[in-house]
């Protein structure tokens, strides 16, 4: 696995990885993590394709997932 590029934001880090002819696109915040695995054969245009689907919008989505992990742990943690 080797890093192909690295997405600076002052929300969250992205990290971009190859590896067996996928993409890796892993999404940290905190203690938490998000990787999404994308077919290297479904992109017309290779790392611009996966730079083109993260856009604003997808961004926000998961950092409103990484909200909802927070309280789903902070929920299981406060149970036990």
């Amino acid at each position: 696995m080797r890093i192909v590029a690295e997405l600076p934001r002052p929300d969250c880090k992205i990290t971009i990885f190859s590896m067996n002819m996928k993409y890796l696109v892993k999404f940290e915040k905190g203690t938490y993590e998000q990787t999404y695995k994308l077919a290297e054969m479904n992109l017309l245009d290779g790392i611009n394709s996966v730079f083109e689907l993260l856009d604003e919008e997808f961004i926000q989505t998961v950092l409103a997932r990484f909200d909802s992990m927070r309280t789903d742990f902070n929920a299981t943690y406060n149970r036990h």
